[in-house]
């Protein structure tokens, strides 16, 4: 991944154009107490230490010289670098009101997204209340879960079969791919009872670049952020590729709407599918409704953006754990075999029964964090926090990464050990900081709940149904765990196995 390439090459044509287009001269007099960090250059500020593609290894590294409440200066912006679950907790929980606001990446303003989702609105907005609102009561409320279970498990049995097929044919099978179709299908049929893809067509690739380039150009470091008067310039092209992606997925989307919406019509308004997508365009419909068809169509862009992509990849990297620890895959089957029995398939309503795979999960969730500086929180007001000050409208990282690799906290914090989730009653959900990988307090994903439930399925039922084989000779050792940083964390090297046995 390139990592500020423009600034490289030309910091001091980018100091020169920041200076004469904002007329800001930084001034030393009666500024803040701020935590402690790397001394600034002039302009640029600290951006050179973060040369790479591994921003989140780079501050890791960083927060060990100057502490886990940190100080960057990258161009204009003020950055509060956290690692340490403590200070997680002060920001996300004790002071949530003061640091929920959010950095607006000049990327997210395609089509004015920024405008519509609820990952970047204001928590205090009309819009992002009525948003979480429909969240939580249309989507990933227990009881639609619930209900929708069947959908979930037609779905990974048809993953199941996909893997089947490989198996008797002895062909290797692209985790990563095949978890991104079922999860890209589960939904799909969720949201508007409609699959988008099969194994063997050219559609989930399709859409499996559409979301892995927003990943990657969401998360791209840029330089218009940290200099705004280069907006409008969009130096690296980043907002333009961000448009061209989001355009060609609402194209799918608004093809789906306007369908719908035209079946509706013939019928007469009776509800086609009493799917999602019914109850969100029956609520635009209600007197005095705050949701529209804008609303509508960005809503169900994050949710195929974030909830797809996280999913898949936090398979892909449990299953390449697994391989690369032959023992804690056998432990993993055992367990499966003796509570729900050789030949019975695997149920949501299995996983409780089943503690060694769900630490399998939280292990990777501490290894592997799909988003490892979270999304940006920003600071609404001048704030203290452990005797320094963080000044508004710094921009707040919380590095979750670098608080799972933390020896202070997990002893042999680089060994995937699922065994310590067996000792400590740690969960992901919001509530222990030493692992929150959907974040926390009134930013946390909510699509929490279904990831849970599709990660544990998708993975009970791959280690359940087979045994799996490297293929040409390649030892667990050499599976390269080596990831390529964006938003979220993927693998570099697509994990690809050969399923041996099929029960």
């Amino acid at each position: 991944m390139e990592y500020l390439a423009f600034v490289l090459l030309l910091p001091f044509v980018l100091a020169s154009i920041y200076v004469l287009a904002s007329g800001i001269i930084p001034s030393k007099s009666g500024s803040p107490r701020l935590p402690p960090g790397p001394k600034p250059f002039p302009v640029i500020g600290n951006i050179l230490e973060l040369i790479g593609d591994q921003p989140h290894r780079a501050l890791s590294k960083l927060s060990k010289t100057y502490g886990p409440l940190m100080t960057l200066k990258l161009g204009s912006m003020t950055t509060i670098v956290i690692s340490s679950p403590d200070l997680a907790k002060e920001v996300l929980q004790k002071h949530d009101q003061i640091f929920s606001g959010r950095t607006i990446l000049d990327a997210v303003r395609a089509l004015n997204h920024h405008k519509f989702s609820m990952g970047w609105l204001h928590p205090t907005s009309s819009r992002w209340r009525n948003l979480r609102k429909v969240s939580a009561t249309q989507i990933f409320a227990p009881q639609r879960l619930d209900s929708t279970q069947a959908i979930r498990r037609k779905k990974v049995q048809e993953l199941v079969d996909h893997v089947k097929e490989n198996c008797s044919s002895g062909q290797a099978v692209d985790i990563g791919r095949a978890a991104f179709t079922t999860s890209l299908n589960a939904i799909s049929n969720t949201l508007f009872s409609k699959d988008l893809a099969d194994y063997s067509s050219t559609a989930s690739q399709e859409f499996l670049e559409i979301i892995l380039g927003t990943m990657e150009e969401a998360g791209r470091p840029n330089v218009a952020d940290y200099f705004p008067a280069l907006r409008s310039v969009d130096p690296q092209g980043v907002r333009r590729r961000l448009t061209i992606y989001f355009r060609n997925c609402f194209r799918t989307l608004d093809g789906i709407i306007n369908e719908r919406l035209q079946l509706r019509a013939s019928s007469k308004g009776s509800k086609a599918s009493n799917d999602v997508l019914d109850s969100l365009l029956d609520l635009t419909q209600e007197d005095n409704s705050e949701l529209s068809c804008d609303d509508i169509r960005h809503l169900l862009l994050d949710l195929f953006i974030a909830g797809i992509d996280t999913t898949s990849s936090t398979m892909e990297w449990a299953m390449a754990e697994l391989l690369h620890s032959p023992e804690k895959m056998a432990k993993a089957q055992k367990e499966l075999e003796e509570v729900i029995g050789k030949d019975e398939l695997v149920q949501e309503s299995d996983i409780l029964k089943l503690p060694y795979l769900r630490a399998i999960v939280k292990e990777t969730f501490r290894l592997h964090p799909a988003a490892p500086l979270l999304a940006p929180h920003k600071a609404e007001i001048d704030k203290e926090v452990c005797g320094f000050t963080v000044p508004k409208n710094a921009q707040i990282l919380v590095n979750v990464w670098a608080m799972g690799r933390d020896s202070c906290i997990w002893p042999n914090p680089d060994l995937f050990v699922p065994e310590r989730f067996l000792e400590k009653d740690i969960d992901f959900k919001g509530g222990d900081f030493e692992l929150i990988p959907f974040g926390a307090g009134r930013r946390i994903c909510p699509g929490l709940p279904l990831a849970n439930r599709m990660v544990h399925l998708m993975l009970a039922s791959l280690v359940h149904y087979f045994n799996w084989n490297l293929g040409d000779e390649m030892k667990p050792k050499d599976i390269s765990m080596s990831e390529t940083f964006g938003i979220t964390l993927h693998k570099a090297e697509p994990l690809r196995a050969i399923p041996i046995r099929f029960v």
